[in-house]
């Protein structure tokens, strides 16, 4: 029975799924490293990863700084290895995948949002960012920008692009 049950579960989530808007590409170690120092990740942060993949983002900042990490990913076989990452870590304690479209997902509790999108995506999903994020939270895209909104620094490193925004505090506030 438990099978039959698990096997449904599975079709029914399999129908659910949607399809990525961007293929799979790890970011490098390195760029993970550079992307949480470019964001001066420290010991209050919480951390949301936005197209999360296996999950390296959140289970770096969770193992060296000992924050809560969250990864958002549509794709359910990457958040499958990012729970495996985490598990392998030690971090299933303060990390955090879940499988959802990250245009519908709640993140509004972030103070750093990672990224590695597409600039179209970046662009898209920029409104949202300056709407529900507190002022102060830092935003780090891994080589793409967000068209106008200039960021408040730009990282060259071994040929690859880091960026970093801070959401501005509100007119009137």
């Amino acid at each position: 029975m438990r099978l039959l049950l698990a096997f449904a579960l599975l079709v029914v989530g399999t129908a659910q799924s949607q399809t990525p808007d961007v293929i799979y590409v790890p970011t490098p170690q390195e760029v993970v490293d550079e992307m949480l120092k470019l964001a001066r990740v420290g010991k209050t942060d919480v951390l949301y990863d936005l197209g999360s993949g296996d999950g390296r983002i959140p289970v770096t900042a969770a193992r060296r700084f000992g924050i809560r990490a969250y990864g958002i990913d549509i794709d359910p076989q990457r958040i499958q290895e990012a729970n495996e990452n985490a598990r392998k870590n030690g971090v299933t304690n303060l990390v955090q995948f879940r499988q959802e479209d990250l245009f519908k997902a709640k993140f509004s509790d972030a103070t750093v949002v990672t990224l590695y999108l597409l600039p179209d995506l970046n662009v898209k999903l920029r409104p949202r960012l300056l709407a529900e994020l507190k002022p102060g939270t830092r935003i780090v895209s891994h080589q793409f920008d967000m068209g106008t909104w200039k960021p408040d620094r730009k990282v060259e490193l071994n040929g690859r692009t880091i960026y970093l925004w801070t959401i501005p505090e509100r007119k009137g506030q």
